[in-house]
């Protein structure tokens, strides 16, 4: 008896450790550019709808979406969280993190690098 209460507070404590590290994930997955919408940097199960700007691909969730990015260029641009550089969003790598936040990187490297700020990491249950 004395032994099982043992291995269950053992186990309590194990848990308790590694929820935190668990939820921290601080890291973004790289995601398909065919399924955010580049404007309200949304990311979506199906494929969006995209329009070609001097040749380059943007994509879309809607109409207005589309509008703004073949009108406004500024709206086909982002900047790299790790390097600071205004980068075109049609050949960036992009990226998600675990609460579906997208960021957009020159470069794998850029992404691979990055980590999401402490405040926007769920911290626990």
């Amino acid at each position: 008896m004395q032994t099982l209460f043992r291995i269950s507070a053992l186990l309590t404590v194990i848990a308790l450790v590694s929820l935190p590290i668990l939820a921290a994930d601080n890291t973004v997955k790289q995601v398909n550019a065919k399924n955010i919408c580049f404007i309200n940097k949304t990311r979506f199960q199906r494929t969006l709808k995209s329009v070609k700007v001097d040749g380059k691909t943007y994509y879309g969730c809607c109409d207005d979406c589309l509008a703004k990015l073949k009108d406004d260029p500024q709206t086909r641009m982002a900047v790299d969280p790790v390097s600071g550089k205004e980068i075109d969003k049609a050949t960036a790598v992009i990226g998600a993190d675990r609460n579906g936040k997208i960021y957009f990187f020159e470069n794998r490297e850029n992404l691979k690098k990055f980590r999401v700020p402490a405040e926007t990491v769920p911290t626990g249950l």
